[in-house]
């Protein structure tokens, strides 16, 4: 889990995380929801079962699914690269919400 994770809350009082993850093969962001996102920090190492990615607003976005889970699993011991960041805006992709 890298630094950074603005917080929103949802007009039926969900607070929502976005932050960015990365892994050796490049970084993409993550909603995080509720309780879960209050408890992990910068610089975790996360395991996320069950999750999906789908776009929101034009950007590469991972969730958790039904059933998914998010655990700590270890903390700054991991090589990891920004780039590619598969959750920069894509023109192509962006009126695919759409439909």
């Amino acid at each position: 889990l890298l630094p950074a994770g603005r917080v929103t809350k949802t007009k039926d009082g969900h607070e929502v995380r976005s932050c960015k993850v990365a892994d050796k093969t490049g970084s993409i962001t993550i909603s995080v929801w509720d309780e879960i996102g209050g408890l992990i920090q910068p610089g975790d190492i996360i395991r996320l079962t069950k999750g999906y990615a789908s776009l929101w607003k034009g950007c590469l976005t991972l969730y958790t699914g039904r059933g998914g889970e998010l655990h700590k699993i270890g903390e700054f011991c991991m090589v990891y690269s920004e780039v590619p960041n598969f959750s920069e805006p894509n023109s192509e992709h962006v009126g695919q919400n759409k439909l």
